[in-house]
């Protein structure tokens, strides 16, 4: 006779929830269990339901159908301050920060310890315990610094720090290290093994496979808003998970095809902005894809925004089709056929109160006007088109933006630039947060584009990605080009090198 042990009762049980939006079904009848002093990685492509189910748990979107037991006792989670009053924390992938406040206000909002003259705050105590919960973190961060004034990475681990800071049962973590650096990383895989420790329950969002092995005990897969399956990790492969993922096996993950290179369609010349910008000189081929590498805080998107006129330079040369150019705001720089697919696609990519087709043609009205009006059917059919081609999963071209998953979201932005016909397309982290079929359909479309004579300038953060895609490699350090590197002789070491100061 043989006796098992039985596994732990979940202090999460998520039974048959099912979520409606008009003329989608976001979710089918989806079950969860996530146990106590678990990592539990819920994985699946942009719009499988993974986001809608945790702001389900979050109470910030009603259920339809379904019931939600925390530690054997059912709740209604009719609110969010009613989420975190019963013990659940969620860090959502795009920041839920107060721009003008400052990183100790953030993490204390709505709950700043209170000082002895009634309606004052203890700033005092306020900013001693935000600094202990950052210093946990492993972040070098002061934080009387406004948020406005962090970098993405820094405005993540406030973000994380406000969650812990809690004393949370569960914690949740939607797409945690999409903008962190190796260090970053391991202090928060450090931080979740000390959480997990404690018996927090963390619910860890991610679309990085090599992630979810190193650090998840159990694994749900979701696709088309219904649940596939849960397994324990160690009864998985990455093919597995993929293949549950996208309902089909994806044999090359990073497709580059090498195009023919023209001549020069963007020379940069000594680029100078105070403070940011060093001496910055690159060039990008017609039909050449030329990564640029480095880590958060390099200066790779302050180099992209100087291009695409977005900031000023103080000094140097911007050269398009060895025609010097001023490019002095974003207005212009599309005028030149420049565009920029840019990291913060909610912030700085889309409108979200618009819908689909407005966005796809916000860009470049120009081409849909006679007589300073707009034809609306050619309009329609220019949205039609790229929803098609792109596979973007909407009911409607007339859907609101913001009520797309993030990976669809990003098709639009990439429509927006497409419509445009630009001849440089600059991609700012093209895949963040982006799932393993989306990513291919991405790699592709700038293998396409590349084809056709376009010339990319692709910013990520993904050694991977960089080496996969890439013809040459310029890599940035503290504002300054560290070196440049033929995709034949670079590896991921020879780049980490050079990003850390390195000759």
């Amino acid at each position: 006779m043989t006796t098992e042990t039985a596994s732990p009762a979940p202090v999460l049980q998520m039974r048959g929830i099912t979520k409606t939006y008009p003329g989608v079904r976001a979710l089918e009848s989806v079950d969860l269990d996530v146990r106590a002093g678990e990592v539990h990685a819920l994985i699946g492509e942009n719009g499988a339901g993974k986001s809608t189910l945790m702001k389900v748990l979050a109470g910030a979107q009603p259920k339809d159908s379904g019931t939600i037991t925390l530690s054997g006792e059912t709740v209604e989670m009719d609110s969010p301050q009613k989420a975190m009053d019963l013990g659940v924390s969620i860090i959502y992938q795009e920041f839920n920060l107060v721009p003008y406040l400052n990183a100790a206000e953030n993490i204390y909002l709505g709950r700043e310890p209170r000082a002895a003259v009634p309606g004052f705050v203890d700033f005092r105590t306020m900013y001693r315990e935000a600094q202990q919960v950052i210093d946990r973190l492993g972040v070098p961060l002061d934080v009387r610094s406004p948020v406005n004034r962090l970098s993405v990475a820094q405005q993540q681990m406030v973000e994380i720090a406000k969650a812990t800071s809690r004393r949370s049962k569960i914690i949740v973590m939607d797409e945690p290290s999409a903008t962190l650096t190796e260090h970053e990383l391991k202090s928060l895989f450090s931080l979740i093994r000390q959480l997990k420790a404690e018996g927090v329950a963390i619910i860890y969002i991610s679309h990085r496979l090599d992630e979810v092995f190193e650090i998840a005990d159990r694994v749900t897969v979701l696709r088309d808003g219904k649940r596939i399956d849960t397994r324990e990790i160690g009864e998985l492969t990455r093919d597995d998970i993929i293949k549950m993922m996208v309902g089909r096996e994806l044999t090359q993950m990073i497709p580059k095809v090498p195009a023919p290179l023209g001549d020069n369609v963007l020379e940069v010349r000594g680029l100078n902005r105070k403070g940011l910008l060093h001496d910055i000189s690159l060039t990008v081929r017609k039909g050449e894809i030329v990564g640029l590498a480095g880590l958060v805080g390099a200066g790779r998107t302050e180099l992209a925004r100087a291009i695409f006129g977005a900031d000023s330079i103080d000094s140097g040369q911007i050269i398009l089709d060895g025609k010097p150019a001023r490019v002095r705001s974003p207005q212009e720089a599309i005028k030149l056929g420049i565009g920029l697919v840019t990291e913060d696609r909610k912030g700085q990519g889309l409108v979200l109160g618009m819908v689909v087709r407005e966005n796809i043609t916000l860009a470049n009205l120009g081409a849909l006007t006679r007589f300073n009006f707009i034809m609306a059917g050619r309009e329609r059919q220019v949205a039609r088109d790229y929803v098609t081609s792109l596979t973007v999963k909407t009911p409607s071209i007339e859907q609101t933006v913001q009520n797309l998953s993030g990976g669809n979201q990003q098709k639009v932005v990439l429509a927006k630039w497409l419509f445009t016909e630009s001849k440089l397309l600059i991609f700012d982290e093209p895949t963040r947060g982006i799932d393993v079929g989306a990513k291919t359909e991405i790699y592709q479309l700038m293998n396409d584009l590349a084809a056709k004579g376009v010339g990319i300038l692709m910013i990520s953060s993904e050694l991977p990605e960089v080496l996969g895609m890439s013809d040459r490699i310029f890599v940035m350090h503290e504002g300054r080009i560290a070196g440049e590197l033929p995709v034949s002789e670079a590896t991921q070491e020879r780049i980490m090198h050079l990003a850390t100061g390195g000759r």
